[in-house]
């Protein structure tokens, strides 16, 4: 990319909907990047996605079912089998047998790590401490039954109406 850096957007937001593991790094590593890089990050999450703002995050799961562009190596074992895509080897039905989901969460992690990835909790603090603005769908909240008090800190709470009232219209991404 060329382009100069002080001509691009001083603002930043997603609008987050899924409540994987595998779905909440990338939210939480493009909100502190641009944090970083001193943009205002507003991120906004709704439906699914509220799992991922929860106090804590250890029920987050990784499924590599039904989910053919997931690239699954093994963190462990000789470097040959650590560059196999055991996806592409590996018919789906297997991801269905009991422990799969667990195994693959492990894995996900596990490769997370040794990528120099700090884990999820860490990164969310760190958005955190970058200001970045994290609201919670006020109408998914309810429906979903939760508490606000089941919430991580730093979570603020507002309809959608209220979110694409404050954030900048050309700058919203899902995710």
């Amino acid at each position: 990319m060329t382009e100069n850096i002080d001509s691009l957007p001083d603002s930043f937001s997603v609008i987050h909907t899924k409540g994987t593991l595998d779905w909440a790094y990338p939210t939480f590593i493009l909100a502190s990047t641009a944090a970083v890089m001193d943009r205002q990050v507003e991120l906004f999450f709704s439906f699914y996605g509220l799992q991922c703002v929860l106090k804590s995050t250890e029920h987050l799961k990784v499924s590599p079912l039904a989910n053919p562009g997931m690239v699954i190596k093994s963190p462990l074992g000789p470097q040959w089998f650590k560059q196999v895509d055991l996806n592409n080897y590996l018919p789906q039905l297997i991801w269905t047998l009991p422990g799969m989901t667990r195994l693959a969460t492990w894995g996900f992690k596990k490769h997370m790590l040794l990528q120099g990835q700090v884990p999820l909790d860490e990164l969310r603090d760190l958005c955190v401490s970058l200001d970045v603005k994290m609201t919670a769908c006020q109408m998914s909240v309810d429906m979903m039954g939760f508490a606000e008090s089941d919430f991580m800190d730093g979570l603020s709470f507002a309809g959608a109406a209220s979110y694409f009232a404050v954030t900048p219209g050309q700058q919203s991404l899902f995710v």
